[in-house]
């Protein structure tokens, strides 16, 4: 499990966790009070439908990606590392004590799912190896708000999935995660000096747009043990990246407009794709770009971000989908996605 540094140098993190995620009785119980708190001691169900094991695989693959980030960042605030040094003695202790519990939270979310798929007889992604492009705190905790508002979208749907196929007796132990995560972001939202609470309804997500972040932006290739055997991830739809190169930031400008690079398909033309958006709880919606330069096939676009007409604050995901691509839902989106998922947060 691998995080960038400072100094951009890749850094095994979880020799500082004890087993994770293989933990003894004793290191489990040592998590648990770190944690404060204890896994489920609850009976699974004897079986699940096929798609659970999908959103269980996910979440197992998530989570063991965010307690290497927060361990990581936990070891750089703790030694005082150069960008990570907080001044002031009581926001130095405090952010110790939210970052010891959160790294020990996140373990546990990952090993109840790990125990979850052991239980019905499937083999657990294993971490892999991390990069994380940041190198203050300030930039680490942005990145944590970012991240921890597509985990709340994404699990909204693993939620609604797990109903769908009658699992629904494992939804409440997601729903408990939902709401833990939530109190994490609103403490990272504070730090960044916004009201806590981002948005009435939180901006739902998919499966498919989580997974496609974690690959494109912190795995590094070819470190994972499993991934390319676990078929269950593998049968999520495969995106390219999408990089939002200006964000609209409704305190520098008034223009309502966000700047993104994607690679075009050989032999496609620009005018074969739009961007859809996805923001709250509200149907998608589809508008073209305007290219602003092509070089070979990697295309800039400069598209409409309609900040006042839609409302668009919190979290918005963003995605070059085909021409006249009928955006009935999150799902639909993210099924017919070329390259994505684009994250722009606003206010």
């Amino acid at each position: 499990m691998l995080e960038r540094s400072n100094n951009n140098n890749v850094l095994d993190e979880f020799q500082n966790i004890d087993s994770f995620p293989s933990p003894n009785q004793q290191q489990l119980e040592n998590t648990e009070q770190r944690a404060h708190g204890t896994l489920s001691n609850s009976t699974p169900p004897a079986k699940v439908d096929p798609d659970t094991i999908i959103s269980l695989q996910l979440i197992a693959a998530q989570e063991q990606f965010e307690a290497a980030f927060f361990q990581q960042l936990l070891s750089n605030v703790s030694n005082a590392e150069p960008g990570y040094v907080i001044e002031n003695a009581n926001a130095a202790e405090l952010a110790i004590s939210a970052l010891t519990a959160i790294v020990a939270q996140e373990e546990l979310h990952a090993l109840n799912a790990i125990n979850a798929l052991k239980h019905f007889g499937h083999t657990p992604v294993a971490p892999c190896l991390y990069n994380f492009p940041v190198s203050t705190f300030e930039d680490a905790i942005t990145l944590a708000q970012t991240f921890t508002s597509v985990v709340l979208g994404t699990l909204q749907n693993v939620v609604l999935n797990m109903g769908s196929h009658g699992d629904a007796a494992l939804s409440q132990g997601v729903a408990s995660v939902i709401g833990q995560e939530g109190e994490q972001e609103g403490w990272f939202r504070l730090l960044n000096k916004r009201i806590p609470s981002e948005l009435p309804f939180l901006t739902n997500s998919v499966r498919d747009f989580a997974f496609n972040a974690l690959v494109q932006d912190f795995i590094v290739p070819g470190s994972c043990p499993n991934l390319d055997q676990t078929a269950e991830l593998q049968s999520l739809h495969s995106m390219q990246p999408l990089t939002v190169v200006e964000t609209f930031d409704p305190s520098k400008s008034a223009n309502e407009v966000v700047r993104l690079s994607f690679e075009l398909p050989s032999g496609s033309e620009a005018t074969e794709y739009e961007v859809a958006y996805i923001n709250q709880q509200n149907v998608p919606f589809v508008l073209p770009y305007k290219v602003t330069s092509q070089q070979g096939q990697t295309l800039s676009v400069e598209a409409e971000f309609p900040f006042k007409e839609h409302e668009l604050n919190g979290l918005t995901i963003l995605a070059i989908v085909p021409t006249a691509t009928v955006a009935t839902s999150n799902q639909a989106v993210a099924d017919a996605t070329l390259a994505g998922p684009g994250l722009v947060i606003v206010n």
